[in-house]
């Protein structure tokens, strides 16, 4: 079509991981690549039910629209979820309903970043905050992370060196990693933050429900209210297709944030909202999400058992507390797209690790999902990889 395309668009690449998902429909080959919650778990008949009871109630109103800040019965049980859960006092009318957490990343794409602004993400990072901000032609500055979280020193840098408008960072057990920031790291973030007059911190936390090990850990809006956004999800605790997700702002974001959310859908689904609600009004979702926790620890612990059992010694990995991912680091010199190739072959898939940095390619690290399969299956797959990794590593296999 010739030089139609915006030069917004032109820059950002396809989700890598979008396009993996479609080589493992094929039902033989064991996938670790995709980022979904376990279907086993959704509460198929309870939603059935609270869908069932709102058209009974109440089935003309819930086809309509609606305002664009999400209906208010639903932000006000995020609101008092927060205070239970985290001990943080948001008032509902900070909060805004999206469509999903990915749109919340394009709603603060649009209200803060103009063609070059500064953006730091943590290295490796969650692609579809990549992608989402590179749309709007930023300059991103990737600060690594370790087990204890972000490197302060060098996030310091970062912000001492370039006019940062946004950090995002994923603190609790991070995707792609499964790593989880520490207390004191999040202090001394939030200490550097706090410096920083002109810098929003957006927390993402899509995960922090699934903890299964350890005690949970400090929110930084506790640390620094004025300078955090926060973003949810109900995807990985309810169902991830209804889409509905959420952001939490002060006042005059908030206000810039609704103006952007109307010129994009006007509002998320409604009919979601309502029935995302009713299902939470009727049921313990609490002891929904014990069971979730109790089978991703488990699965993660078949799936920490089998590499220690079938990888090489040389690959290092993390031992991520909640989540759903752990990652694997390979000997320098190693492409993790190498080896995804030849483990396609083999019948097992994950995702490598290079759409998770910015302007790196060729990485030695790749990241495991382990929320979606069984622990039976996770073991054989576990033990395919070994095989691949043995091979390519110049080791006898077995």
């Amino acid at each position: 079509m010739g030089n139609i395309f915006s030069d917004r668009i032109s820059d950002v690449p396809r989700s890598f991981i979008r396009d993996i998902l479609k080589l493992t429909l094929d039902e033989s080959i064991i996938s670790f690549a995709g980022g979904m919650p376990n279907r086993d778990l959704f509460p198929v008949k309870e939603i059935s039910a609270a869908a069932s009871r709102l058209f009974a109630e109440c089935g003309k109103d819930i086809l309509q629209y609606s305002v664009s800040e999400g209906y208010p019965g639903l932000r006000e049980w995020i609101a008092g979820r927060y205070k239970t859960q985290k001990d943080i006092n948001v008032h509902p009318d900070n909060i805004l309903i999206t469509s999903g957490s990915q749109q919340g990343l394009d709603l603060l794409g649009k209200t803060f970043l103009n063609e070059g602004d500064h953006v730091v993400i943590e290295e490796p990072g969650y692609l579809g905050a990549i992608q989402a901000f590179s749309v709007y032609k930023t300059r991103f500055h990737p600060v690594p992370v370790d087990m204890s979280g972000i490197d302060t020193a060098r996030l310091e840098q970062a912000l001492r060196e370039h006019p940062v408008k946004l950090f995002y960072a994923v603190p609790d057990f991070q995707n792609p990693s499964g790593i989880s920031y520490s207390e004191e790291n999040r202090r001394r973030v939030s200490a550097l933050i706090e410096k920083k007059r002109d810098t929003l911190l957006i927390e993402d936390d899509p995960y922090g429900e699934l903890r299964f090990r350890g005690a949970a850990k400090s929110s930084f809006h506790r640390f620094i209210p004025e300078n955090t956004v926060l973003l949810g999800s109900f995807s990985k605790i309810v169902a991830p297709s209804f889409r509905i997700g959420w952001l939490v702002a002060g006042d005059e974001i908030m206000e810039k944030l609704v103006i952007a959310k109307q010129a994009s859908d006007l509002h998320t689904n409604y009919f979601g909202q309502r029935v995302i609600l009713r299902y939470l009004e009727d049921n313990d979702i609490d002891r929904h999400i014990e069971k979730i926790r109790a089978s991703y620890g488990n699965q993660r612990d078949a799936m920490i058992e089998a590499i220690e059992e079938h990888f090489p010694g040389e690959a290092r990995f993390t031992r991520p507390e909640g989540g759903m991912f752990l990652w694997i680091t390979l000997p320098e010199g190693l492409p993790a797209m190498d080896v995804f190739k030849q483990a396609v072959a083999r019948k097992v898939a994950f995702v490598p690790g290079d759409p998770f940095y910015v302007n790196r390619q060729g990485v030695n690290t790749f990241r495991l999902n382990y929320s979606c399969v069984d622990e039976e299956t996770i073991g054989t797959g576990i033990k395919r990889l070994g095989v691949v990794l043995k091979e390519m590593m110049g080791k006898k296999g077995g």
